[in-house]
């Protein structure tokens, strides 16, 4: 295996992975330094020129042999790579192969800016590229450099449907270099099917599926370690461990969308559970929700919508206290009554069909938030989820346990070598640098960006804001051009569907209902006159392609309807439009009434503010921008306070499954 693999803290044998030691200030130091030269010798312009340059002299020979002697080419690079690993001579060789395979196979030879961004990706750094610039093209230059080296790489996908397309679409160039391919989604069940992908050279893959996989992998390893169990393993010739295991280890991972998958998606733990076989508890599930409707907001609780908490006040603990005596049992107990309860009102009043969840043929899935997208094989925990189906009216299903757990950030940091690349890493730039010593070097476009912002309009409620939305989708559909409306939940996505169908529009709707759909949605995004409204992330990874004549006309026209859960989330959206030096333009629609402002502001400010935009006149814009610009903020710094919180009770866990001995 090539350097990668020898890097300091990696653990070798037929598991790679990098040891989670505690570095001390030195070690730390001295790795910020060399992060810091590698970023400034890749953000030179005359470093990456030559080297681009390097890849052009590399290739011209290339374009004039024939099959065998291509051939002849590879198996001499591959000879060298696996001496003298991914250095930049070498590197340059590889690029140059992987280019002219692309010629040969796709028909489609990677651009200058796509070199330049496959070798800051094979330097284990963060491309942020815009929107359009081919991503997943650029990420086949380290990949294919790594896998002739004999690496096993990983390149995570933001879900299923990006793993199969880009592994289906980009199959012939790898075959070309003699590397194999595979995609492992969640709808494969079968074990010795996923074992097989990750045999292959490259294997594309979302971070759950990889990280799940790597769990089972730890639970696997954990039974078979100690002396009794690998004797008894020999005597009766069972399958090697190696074997049995699904993954090769954590060489080297590209992430795609990097921003949400270490960013976003680091606020929600994974966790490997199993079904459990106790059912005693359906009985408490339903008279802690019965209970919980029981109490009255205010009174008997108290809900912060922002934060997503409720606490019981001390008439609400009497309350409870008394409706519960006649039940007996655990409801005797103050502190686990008042804890079910807290549960039972939250499934009541803080998870909300249609945003936070829908039911499909009789069972709740949970909606991803950062995606928009169902994810069916998830579960909340502590009975939660149970509870929602109690609310909901739903056979209750089996409460599961915990087999076992980690955080992204952990998860992440075991890689060797750790690359990504996303439109959006300016915001987070500084947290990913820390947690992942990920560091980030922008990537200049190849053509002029033509994108135009047509600035922020701020409405005192909802339904002017939809009106003045509906107003803008009807003048553009009357122009012809394109135009994709950003929603920040389902309930949200069709309350607008249902406004543009009365108002006699075609258009089509981009929701966590249609899944199954979404390639085709997205791909008709660019027609003339196409309306198609979406929750804010929905159709990410995906380029909407102008059909003729569009661009004359503007080009695709973006509307968000509410500020995101962050900047990053608006620039995802806007970027939507005005790929490959196209043109484009965004605006952006927000009101006082929108969540995540009634929930941070001030009644008072509130109040104020809804006075001042009723009056008209700048004074009521400028302090709707900045209560707006408040709530935006307010929500990023309460995600990077979850993110911290997943990540430091995690370590907790570990530290004390440790000392006890159960660690792993």
């Amino acid at each position: 295996m090539s350097d990668i693999s020898l890097r300091p803290g990696a653990t070798l044998g037929a598991y790679p992975e990098r040891l989670e030691i505690e570095e001390h200030l030195a070690a730390r130091a001295i790795r910020a330094l060399r992060g810091m030269a590698s970023e400034r010798a890749l953000r030179r312009r005359d470093g990456l020129a030559a080297f681009v340059a390097a890849v052009h002299a590399e290739q011209a020979p290339l374009r004039e042999v024939g099959a065998a002697g291509f051939e002849e080419a590879l198996a001499a690079l591959r000879a060298d790579l696996s001496r003298g690993g991914l250095r930049d001579a070498l590197l340059a060789r590889a690029f140059a192969l992987v280019r002219e395979a692309a010629r040969r196979a796709l028909g489609v030879e990677h651009y200058d800016v796509q070199l330049v961004a496959g070798r800051v990706l094979a330097a284990g750094m963060l491309a942020e590229m815009e929107t359009g610039e081919g991503k997943t093209l650029s990420a086949t230059l380290p990949a294919c450099a790594a896998a002739l080296a004999g690496i096993p790489v990983h390149v995570v996908t933001a879900n299923d449907y990006l793993a199969s397309r880009d592994a289906g679409s980009l199959r012939p160039l790898y075959a070309q270099l003699g590397l194999t391919l595979a995609a492992v989604t969640e709808r494969e069940r079968d074990t010795d099917a996923r074992r097989a992908a990750y045999r292959c050279d490259v294997t594309y893959a979302t971070s759950k599926v990889i990280a799940f996989d790597y769990l089972r992998d730890g639970l696997e390893r954990r039974q078979r370690r100690g002396a009794l169990p690998m004797q008894l393993e020999g005597l009766t010739r069972a399958e090697p461990l190696e074997e049995r295991l699904l993954l090769r280890g954590l060489c080297f991972a590209i992430v795609d969308e990097a921003d949400s998958v270490l960013i976003d998606e680091a606020r929600t733990p994974l966790i490997l559970s199993g079904v459990g076989t106790a059912r005693e508890q359906e009985r408490s599930y339903r008279e802690a929700v019965r209970l919980a409707r029981s109490l009255v907001a205010d009174a008997d609780f108290r809900l912060d919508p922002g934060a997503r908490k409720i606490a019981l006040t001390p008439a609400g603990s009497a309350r409870l206290e008394e409706l519960a005596r006649p039940l007996g049992g655990f409801w005797k107990g103050p502190r686990r009554r008042e804890e079910w309860i807290v549960r039972a009102l939250g499934a009541l009043h803080v998870y909300l069909r249609d945003r936070d969840y829908l039911i499909r043929e009789g069972r709740i899935e949970i909606i991803d938030g950062l995606t928009g997208r169902t994810a069916p094989d998830r579960s909340w925990e502590q009975g939660l989820h149970q509870m929602i189906e109690v609310k909901e009216g739903l056979a209750t299903s089996p409460e599961r346990e915990t087999l076992a757990r980690i955080s992204y950030q952990r998860f992440f940091r075991r890689y060797l070598r750790l690359a990504g690349m996303t439109g959006t890493a300016r915001e987070v730039a500084g947290e990913l640098e820390r947690v992942y010593a990920l560091r980030s070097v922008r990537i200049p476009t190849r053509l002029p960006v033509q994108r135009r912002g047509l600035g922020l309009r701020v409405f005192a409620t909802q339904d002017e804001k939809w009106d003045a939305t509906l107003a803008r989708v009807r003048a553009c559909h009357a122009a012809g051009r394109p135009v994709l409306i950003g929603t920040a939940s389902l309930a949200a996505s069709e309350g607008l569907s249902q406004r543009v169908a009365a108002a006699g529009l075609p258009h089509r709707v981009l929701n966590a209902r249609q899944d199954a759909e979404e390639a085709a949605i997205v791909a008709e995004a660019g027609e003339r006159g196409r309306i198609t409204v979406a929750t804010h992330m929905a159709g990410r990874g995906t380029d909407i392609r102008l059909a003729e004549g569009i661009a004359e006309l503007g080009g695709l026209h973006v509307i968000a309807t509410q500020r995101g859960d962050a900047r990053r989330i608006d620039r995802q959206l806007f970027g939507r439009c005005a790929r490959q030096g196209e043109p484009g333009s965004y605006e952006l629609l927000a009101s006082l009434e929108d969540e995540p402002v009634r929930a941070s502001i001030p009644v008072w400010l509130h109040a104020a503010a809804m006075r001042a935009l009723r009056r008209g006149g700048r004074l009521g814009q400028r302090m709707g921008d900045f209560l707006t610009s408040w709530a935006q903020r307010a929500e990023e710094r309460r995600c990077a306070r979850m993110r911290r919180a997943v990540a430091a009770l995690d370590e907790m866990r570990d530290a004390l499954l440790a000392f006890s001995g159960r660690g792993e």
